[in-house]
């Protein structure tokens, strides 16, 4: 053992250097060879990619670019690959034949921080908790039957209408009032109060629209994520903390007053109470029928649901249904 130590320690440093340079070489060679072929694409630059194209990425520069290299072409955007499909054939099997595939939606580093790793529906991976969730949805929270049973909608119609009529002759900014009104039905649908926090609610909202649609260097260049040169890291905790201090704070009055002697499951009840119903320590899902049994909700749960559906605000349907049925 001596000997052979010797006589490693003779040998001159070009030869390590050889032997490591050798291995590095196979390596790579090696990986290659296992590199799945993609679609044809603009090449792109070392590191970064076609990241100096983002701004050509528009319908009419996708359109180009599928006129130049095909119906399917791949693009390699920092340490990411995206894939076009500018064809119909190729659209329906990606949309229709095999769409189970396809159906995942990908969540960069600020919509998986913000939603709790996908603990709602609109990001959750397509699977029993996405069905269940779905049907949770659809027959509890934001049913016809249940949003018309909202008393809120009536209210705050009724006073979007005074509100308009006591501005006869005036201009109006019909726009500014629709949000109004929704944000109003919203909050007292979410949480059954009227005014009480909405303030830093919507500051809440804004916050988190601005990080959901933020570029974010780290979600083409992981290994940048350490060093945050955009700052969002920070303001990606400061959000969640905000939001969990404002919902939890909400969640623990609803399960108070769940737990009353004179608290009367007749009462109207709000998306937090609907969701109380199925709360558990523990996220569970099964297959079964009877939704009750079917799925389990945690905080996080509840907070992403109410987060997602909120960010949604000014596409809800609700308002403008009740507020034609009243003119109409």
């Amino acid at each position: 053992m001596d000997s052979l130590l010797e006589s490693l320690q003779t040998l001159p440093l070009s030869f390590f250097l050889i032997i490591i340079s050798s291995l590095c070489f196979l390596v790579l060679i090696s990986r290659l060879r296992r590199r799945s072929p993609y679609p044809p694409g603009p090449k792109g630059f070392p590191l970064i990619g076609s990241m100096h194209m983002m701004d050509q990425l528009t319908h009419r520069g996708l359109a180009k670019l599928a006129r130049q290299y095909g119906g399917l072409f791949h693009m390699r955007m920092g340490f990411l690959h995206m894939v076009a499909v500018s064809s119909p054939e190729v659209a329906r099997q990606v949309l229709q034949v095999q769409d189970n595939i396809f159906s995942n939606r990908p969540a960069n580093v600020a919509i998986s921080y913000l939603t709790y790793d996908r603990a709602d529906m609109a990001f959750a991976h397509y699977g029993p908790f996405w069905r269940q969730m779905r049907k949770l949805c659809v027959m509890k929270l934001f049913s016809r039957k249940r949003a018309e049973s909202w008393d809120s909608v009536r209210d705050e119609v009724d006073s979007m209408v005074k509100t308009v009529g006591a501005n006869t002759g005036k201009p109006v900014s019909v726009g500014e009032l629709i949000f109004t009104l929704t944000m109003n039905i919203t909050y007292r649908a979410a949480f059954g109060a009227k005014n009480e926090g909405q303030d830093e609610f919507i500051k809440i909202l804004q916050e988190f629209s601005k990080l959901f649609g933020a570029f974010n260097i780290s979600d083409f260049i992981p290994w940048l994520g350490w060093i945050d040169p955009q700052g969002l890291t920070a303001r990606l905790v400061k959000a969640r903390k905000a939001l969990d201090k404002f919902i939890d704070h909400i969640i623990d009055d609803h399960i108070q007053k769940r737990n009353q002697n004179n608290y009367s499951e007749v009462a109207e009840t709000d998306m937090v109470d609907d969701m109380l119903t199925f709360y558990s320590e523990e996220t569970k899902v099964n297959e079964s029928d009877d939704l009750q049994n079917a799925i389990k909700l945690t905080r996080e749960n509840i907070k992403a649901i109410i987060m997602v559906s909120s960010n949604n605000i000014p596409y809800l349907p609700y308002p403008f249904l009740t507020l034609h049925n009243i003119l109409y």
